[in-house]
């Protein structure tokens, strides 16, 4: 190890049955150093976090911490040995119904010496000890399920740092802070590296990175497809890397609208972000990308009804649209495609016809009575359009693969007739002959609605979409007509570049 790394990962392997997550990864992380690791959706970041912090066993390579072997086989051992993880989600890190001093405390209060700390007196010692050594300002007889999520987050961080570790994992701890509370947690950061800590730190925002990141590290397909350490950190480098550049692909002629079904003016997704306004015609596909945590699932759960925006309008042919419910939204026409089909698609126990018909048996009853010839012929016609690989209708979901049970999610919402047809990550888990199979049914049905598709890697949007839009911060940053991009602009603008356009 080179001088003041204090922890190394070396060629690590884990698969899940056929299926290989980390390829053998190689990382080092340095004392007083902030490492920013960014990886797209199923890159194999979560997998190494719980392989370091004791959840997963390995299945080859090897890690070091401060020169000796580290194989922790619990989480308890990871800690014991001086790797602590703070998870994404804080209630993971904080027990809510818990005073915050006895969460400062908590672990040691089931350890050793625990009989000397349980006077309320010398909890609460212990307690501001920590909080001192952190910076931390909150009231210690408080309960933690009364803080602000800012203050949870800052508990849960301290928390980690009660056991003074060598190496501290920070898994996207700004994604649900605001940019003020964000910099209260910057702040913090800033205090441990200064006491030598070293820092993984996960995220995708691209401000986050700029004004934390000593260096990045990017994984593609559970391997290490760049390291950037020389100042100044190239951004951009880094997002090519996490990303990949498969400009090979089929590419499609991109049409245009003169005739708008949807318009938002103003609209602000989140405190501190810039409004967005934009508009979507009727027979055209629009993608907009950006890395994750950008706020693409914000806005689709904004236009389906599900979430309300801080600010500004949104017209459905040229009248208001101001959805209080996703039931709402389904009676203006617009329909959704969850990002997540395990828990917000996919019907357990249910077969593919009733899945597909599901939001819309009110249409498909007269009297309180289903119209099953009707459910049937509506399912098969969409298996076959799609070319879901099945025996019958009457299959049960859960025995189809997962590239067949996103077409089911799909087919769906594309039974019924939409103003707007919204899908997020509709490719997110399929292989490639699914994606195109999906994305050409988009393109040949587009005629009669808007389309909206919400993607992270590029080259879904350059196969879908007629034109792309570029989300960061919540905000769109850029505009482009799919018919010769600048690739390297839209990169940029991916990366957290200038709020420009291009046509």
């Amino acid at each position: 190890m080179g001088a003041d790394a204090v922890f190394r990962v070396e060629g690590l392997r884990k698969s899940f049955g056929r299926n290989e997550v980390l390829g053998g990864i190689s990382l080092d992380l340095f004392a007083g150093e902030v490492t920013v690791l960014m990886g797209a959706n199923g890159a194999g970041k979560s997998t190494l976090v719980k392989i370091v912090s004791g959840v997963y066993s390995h299945d080859g390579g090897t890690m070091q911490l401060a020169g000796a072997t580290f194989d922790p086989q619990t989480p308890a051992e990871a800690i014991r040995a001086g790797v602590v993880t703070v998870h994404q989600n804080i209630n993971d890190g904080v027990v809510a119904e818990l005073d915050v001093a006895t969460n400062l405390t908590l672990d040691r209060l089931s350890g050793k010496g625990a009989s000397l700390l349980f006077k309320p007196a010398n909890v609460r010692a212990e307690a501001r000890a920590v909080a001192d050594r952190m910076g931390l300002a909150i009231d210690l007889r408080a309960r933690v399920a009364d803080l602000s999520l800012a203050d949870r987050q800052m508990v849960a961080i301290a928390r980690a740092m009660a056991h003074r570790p060598k190496v501290l994992i920070l898994d996207e701890p700004t994604s649900s802070l605001s940019s003020a509370e964000a910099e209260r947690l910057f702040s913090l950061i800033d205090r441990l590296r200064g006491q030598g800590v070293a820092i993984l730190y996960i995220s995708h925002r691209m401000s986050d990175i700029r004004r934390l990141a000593d260096r990045i590290v990017s994984m593609r397909d559970g391997a290490v497809s760049g390291v950037f350490g020389r100042k100044p950190l190239d951004y951009e480098g880094a997002v090519n890397a996490m990303l990949g550049r498969k400009i090979h692909l089929d590419r499609v002629v991109a049409r245009s609208s003169a005739r708008a079904v949807f318009t938002a003016q103003g609209l602000r997704l989140a405190q501190g972000a810039k409004p967005i306004s934009m508009t979507l015609g009727t027979g055209e596909v629009v993608a907009i990308t950006g890395l994750v945590g950008v706020g693409k699932t914000a806005l689709a759960e904004t236009l389906f009804g599900v979430r309300r925006p801080l600010a500004g309008t949104m017209q459905m042919d040229g009248k208001p649209f101001a959805p209080k419910s996703a039931r709402q939204a389904i009676a203006a026409g617009v329909f959704l495609v969850a990002k997540d089909r395990a828990t917000s698609g996919i019907v357990g126990g249910f077969n593919i016809e009733r899945n597909i018909s599901l939001p819309f048996l009110k249409r498909m009853s007269g009297l309180g009575v289903m119209k099953k010839r009707a459910e049937r012929a509506i399912a098969r016609r969409q298996i076959d359009e799609l070319g879901i690989v099945c025996r019958s209708e009457k299959d049960d979901l859960s025995a189809l693969s997962g590239g067949n049970q996103q077409k089911v999610m799909v087919a769906r919402w594309m039974s019924q007739a939409a103003r707007l047809f919204i899908l997020d990550e509709p490719f997110q888990g399929v292989d490639i002959s699914a994606r195109r199979d999906i994305a050409a049914k988009l393109r040949a049905s587009a005629d009669g609605r808007a389309t909206l598709i919400f993607v992270t890697e590029l080259d879904e949007a350059l196969e879908t979409a007629d034109r792309i839009l570029v989300m960061s911060e919540h905000t769109i940053v850029g505009e482009h007509r799919n018919d010769d991009i600048d690739l390297d602009r839209l990169l940029a603008q991916v990366a957290g570049g200038p709020l420009t356009s291009a046509a």
